[in-house]
């Protein structure tokens, strides 16, 4: 009796569990099979079969974007005359430095024997000049004399100016290799702050061909410079004194300002692309910003705080019926563009005069369309039937 009584409930729940399955089974059936059938129909009404926007009023600010690099506004680069190796070095990274301060010096050994060997030289030149000088002075005694012939006097009067010139010339030589061994001596030409230095203790010039840079001095990293590429297609647009805000990735959260200072007329051309060199001057202060960091600028070149908008998918809607079998989209818009309004179900064609846009709204400067009027975007009907010929749409290979 227990064993019969312990079955019967477990027979009926089991009966329960079934039938609740299959209620479930039967309701998402029906779901499924609504559903179906909303989406063969295109939904309830034209509001679902287009996708709509409101005209609003709202601020547009046109921008040009470029990218660029923060750069000192005067960047001087330190070499040196002469060759040699480095003796000592008295700046490093980060120092600031003041116009005149040695860097560095030179070994000036052999500079020193040089200058040592130009003055030895001019003392055989000087003592030359006095011989010549003297016979000369007795030469025109004799010849005064008649006691010697005037081509003697003329010789000696030669001997006399070329033991002038070989003087001169060696007291020329003795200011060179003067100046050689001071220009061993490194010394910073402006005010300002060591960005690099190019060489170690030991380390050895030559300056044979072109000036080693040993050191690069930024003047004044409270002022810097961005130097940016802008395409031809945006430059016309540009203007020296129009606002600059820049983004760096060092301070992602923070926008700084700039404005900008010249547009350089030299054009770059890479596989016929045409850029154009933008400078923004840059206010740095606070010492944040520092030489070679990337940032990204965008140029404020028109701003309206309350204008009437549109959305630019309103500008590149075009119904299908109006395309001549187009897939119902137009690229960007253009002057004399047209927009629809929704009325009473119907696309009702209303042409405007676009002002300035920002890449997500475009002002409107004429046109018959007022605050809270509705625009269609898309056309879902017609998308639909394009994902339909896609999804069936056989690749050959």
């Amino acid at each position: 009796m227990l064993n019969g009584t312990a079955a019967a409930p477990r027979s009926l729940i089991r009966r329960l569990t079934r039938g609740r399955a299959l209620w479930v089974v039967a309701g998402i059936a029906v779901a499924a099979l609504a559903m179906a059938l909303w989406l063969n129909s295109g939904g309830s009404g034209t509001e679902a079969r287009y996708r709509t926007a409101v005209v609003d009023r709202g601020g547009i600010v046109q921008q040009v974007s470029a990218n660029g690099t923060l750069n000192p506004v005067v960047l001087v680069n330190v070499g040196t005359q002469v060759s040699g190796t480095i003796n000592k070095l008295y700046a490093d990274y980060n120092d600031a430095v003041r116009a005149g301060q040695v860097l560095a010096r030179l070994d000036p050994a052999l500079l020193e024997a040089q200058l040592a060997q130009s003055r030895a030289a001019l003392a055989k030149a000087e003592a030359d000049l006095k011989l010549a000088e003297a016979n000369a002075k007795r030469s025109r005694f004799l010849f005064d004399k008649q006691m010697v012939s005037e081509a003697a006097i003329d010789q000696a009067e030669q001997a006399l100016a070329a033991a002038r010139a070989q003087a001169a010339l060696a007291g020329a030589q003795v200011q060179r290799d003067r100046t050689n061994l001071e220009y061993s001596v490194i010394r910073s030409p402006v005010s300002g702050v060591v960005v690099a230095r190019d060489v170690d203790v030991g380390q050895t010039v030559a300056a044979s061909f072109q000036t080693p840079t040993l050191f690069k001095i930024a003047q004044d990293l409270g002022q810097m410079q961005i130097d940016t590429s802008v395409a031809e297609a945006d430059i016309g647009g540009l203007k020296v004194g129009q606002p600059v805000r820049f983004s760096v990735d060092a301070y992602p959260d923070r926008e700084f300002q700039g404005e900008v200072r010249q547009i350089r007329l030299n054009p770059t051309i890479e596989q016929n692309v045409v850029t154009y060199n933008v400078v923004v001057a840059v206010d740095n202060r606070e010492r944040l910003l520092m030489p070679g960091m990337t940032a990204n600028v965008r140029v404020v070149v028109a701003e309206r705080p309350d204008a009437l908008r549109v959305p630019n998918a309103a500008l590149r809607f075009q119904p299908a019926e109006a395309a001549n079998g187009d897939s119902g989209q137009r690229r960007g818009p253009r002057p004399g563009n047209t927009v629809y309004k929704l009325e009473g179900g119907r696309a009702v064609a209303v042409p405007i005069g676009p002002g300035i846009t920002d890449n997500r709204y475009t002002e409107v400067v004429s046109g018959a369309l007022a605050n809270g009027d509705v625009l269609i975007l898309e056309d879902r009907e017609v998308r639909k039937k394009g994902d339909q010929r896609g999804a069936f749409r056989v690749r050959m290979f």
